[in-house]
């Protein structure tokens, strides 16, 4: 199977991607999509709010040069909206847990992006005892709900919008640092987001509005990274900072004028720290 963007302007953003394996995990809400690519040691790459499995493509192909990436869709991604969603961010750290379990994958490193970033943490501080490594990008202890936030789900929720509708375009422009140009990495991103039903993006604010580990952060066992863009408009970098110093022996690594997608516009970087974390994890393993 190959993944190919739906438009030729996309260029090297939704470049042809080989996959070694992909299949179907069943979960008790139904089937989702798996791709396994690559060899090495395993990563499992959690997508965030919308776009699913196919918006970390770009950093996956950079992942399985040493590595097996394993990517998934969450329950509601490129399915009809009648899916069974979940009602909290636990169902979906389940789903996680489940995806482990189908695998058979014993304490791989879990890398989890904004939405999907929370999915780890919720499993991480739940079931400590299943991470080996964990990479946090877009992501705080405790989702606070802004303006944006609330406006933008409030739309999604109660007006059908055609697909690239401009509103909910500029929220998707704030995942940029700054409003982006025209050009494939916008067009990329716009379009892999659309992929998901909006009824689906608007339940998951929904959902993140009660994420919250503080008071948990203390269970986490694995070796952690915090990546953050420092001019993310989504979650501000000092809060990104702020996770990673209450959790005991996590690195904080900044991705200088990277925005809440520095895992796309600043992945050849991400693929560098992951790797010092995975070398580091080896050396204290031996």
């Amino acid at each position: 199977m190959r993944l190919s963007a739906k438009r030729r302007a996309c260029g090297h953003w939704a470049d042809q991607l080989d996959l070694s394996d992909h299949l179907q995990a069943v979960f008790r809400w139904g089937v989702t999509e798996v791709i396994r690519l690559g060899r090495g040691e395993p990563i499992v790459l959690v997508p965030g709010l919308a776009g699913g499995w196919k918006l970390l493509a770009p950093l996956a192909r950079i992942l399985a040069r040493h590595h097996e990436v394993i990517l998934y869709n969450h329950r509601g991604d490129h399915a009809p909206l009648g899916v069974c969603q979940a009602s909290q961010i636990g169902g979906y750290a389940e789903d996680l847990a489940d995806l482990l379990d189908h695998l058979r994958l014993e304490r791989p490193a879990i890398f989890g992006v904004s939405f999907g970033g929370a999915v780890v943490l919720e499993l991480a501080v739940e079931q400590p005892q299943r991470i080996g490594a964990m990479i946090l990008h877009g992501v705080e202890a405790r989702f606070q709900v802004g303006l944006g936030a609330t406006i933008a789900r409030r739309v999604l929720e109660r007006f059908p919008l055609p697909a690239d509708n401009q509103f909910v375009n500029q929220f998707f422009n704030l995942l940029h640092a700054g409003k982006p140009g025209p050009g494939p990495l916008a067009d990329f991103v716009v379009e892999r987001c659309w992929e998901t039903e909006q009824g689906v993006m608007a339940h998951r604010l929904r959902v993140l509005e009660g994420f919250d580990v503080v008071e948990r952060l203390w269970r986490v066992e694995a070796p952690t990274l915090v990546l953050a863009g420092t001019q993310d408009a989504i979650v501000p970098v000092a809060r990104q900072r702020a996770l990673a110093e209450a959790i005991v022996g996590a690195r904080f690594a900044p991705l200088e004028g990277a925005g809440h997608i520095g895992f796309l516009t600043h992945r050849a970087e991400v693929a560098r720290h992951v790797a010092r974390l995975m070398g580091h994890r080896r050396r204290t393993m031996c």
